[in-house]
């Protein structure tokens, strides 16, 4: 099974790839299903329809905006998307700079109640953010090989957000780097039983390493977290850049600092959320596998044939992705000019 909650890659797949399709998970992104449950289940409880609602996300993504336009998450009955509107966090801090506003100096407010992980510390008096366990890049590796250990191998609390290259506090985890610091491999051994083995593979070169095996039948892993930009979300094309006058690093020892603070933030498992619980039982979705939830919860691909007279299908797509895989790999911000330029008919 190959990760689906990256845009660039899922549309990487479908115009490129479309032999991996039937291995890609068909759960929607955490964007996606945000938006089903603000557009559906908030619309419900609030008693609205889902058109009277403007739901816009903050994304470290440009392609988050191309993944919110998709067909698949419009409501044609009410003429309208489950997201209207993504701003990248970047597009956030522009804004703000532009308007004088420092974060910093700003009072601190009450936490929103709806959809709010939080805790009451003792210490603080009052309650803080919980965020969720793992990378930066979501979590859906270490939440599916801990769910998938205490499942298939009866081992409870383990835990996979461990440093590359170290063994790990369980027995038969190890974690290791293979080729570069954006592909690690993880296994676990326990006597008796088939070995899990996942990996996460960021990066498109690394991407392109894992679809070749996909495609001559050498990949032996069970579950891939696939991101499309090197060193996962906290390293997107709409990602905040280091600011000016801070200490100067490089843009590697940047991305680990921000996937330092991501991880600073106590994480709290979907299974031990109340608010997850509600909305799987009788409050919204009635189950975990029941018709509803399959509905809300789960997409759909779509592999794209280029035609070669279209000058859109030979050198690069909408996305901004390459055809041929022996170019150099342009970035998110590329990728987003590049598509201001086709769609502008400068090919």
């Amino acid at each position: 099974m190959l990760a689906s909650s990256c845009p660039g890659w899922i549309c990487y797949a479908e115009k490129t790839h479309g032999y991996v399709l039937p291995h890609i998970s068909v759960v929607k992104s955490p964007q996606q299903v945000m938006g089903s449950i603000v557009k559906e289940y908030l619309a419900g409880k609030w008693s609205v329809k889902p058109n009277q609602i403007y739901h816009v996300c903050v994304m470290p993504c440009y392609d988050k905006k191309l993944e919110a336009s998709r067909p698949d998450f419009y409501d044609e009955a009410y003429a309208t998307r489950d997201v209207d509107c993504v701003i990248t966090t970047g597009e956030i801090d522009k804004m703000l700079e532009q308007q004088g506003t420092d974060l910093r100096t700003l009072p601190e407010d009450e936490l929103d109640s709806v959809f709010t992980k939080m805790t009451f510390d003792p210490a603080l008096s009052s309650p803080v953010l919980l965020g969720t366990p793992g990378t930066g890049a979501g979590g859906s590796l270490e939440f599916i090989l801990a769910y998938a250990a205490r499942e298939l191998l009866s081992l409870p609390n383990l835990r996979t957000n461990l440093p590359s290259d170290v063994p790990g506090p369980y027995p038969g985890l190890t974690v290791r780097t293979v080729r570069n610091a954006d592909f690690r491999e993880y296994t676990l051994e326990v006597p008796g039983a088939a070995p899990l083995r996942f990996a996460a593979a960021y990066g498109f070169r690394n991407i392109q390493n894992l679809v070749r095996k996909i495609k001559q039948g050498k990949c032996t892993y069970d579950y891939v977290e696939v991101m499309a930009c090197p060193g996962g979300c906290v390293n997107g094309g709409g990602q905040i850049k280091q600011p000016d006058g801070e200490e100067v690093m490089s843009a590697k020892d940047w991305v680990v600092r921000v996937e330092q603070v991501y991880r600073s933030v106590e994480g709290v498992s979907p299974e031990e959320s109340e608010i997850v619980r509600k909305l799987y039982g009788d409050e919204w979705l009635g189950g975990p596998d029941s018709p509803k939830a399959r509905r809300m919860l789960r997409t759909q691909y779509h592999a794209i044939t280029q035609n070669l007279q279209n000058p859109l299908g030979c050198g690069h797509d909408l996305c901004g992705i390459w055809a041929n895989e022996a170019d150099p790999l342009p970035t998110s911000v590329e990728r987003r000019d590049l598509d201001w330029e086709i769609l502008n008919g400068n090919n």
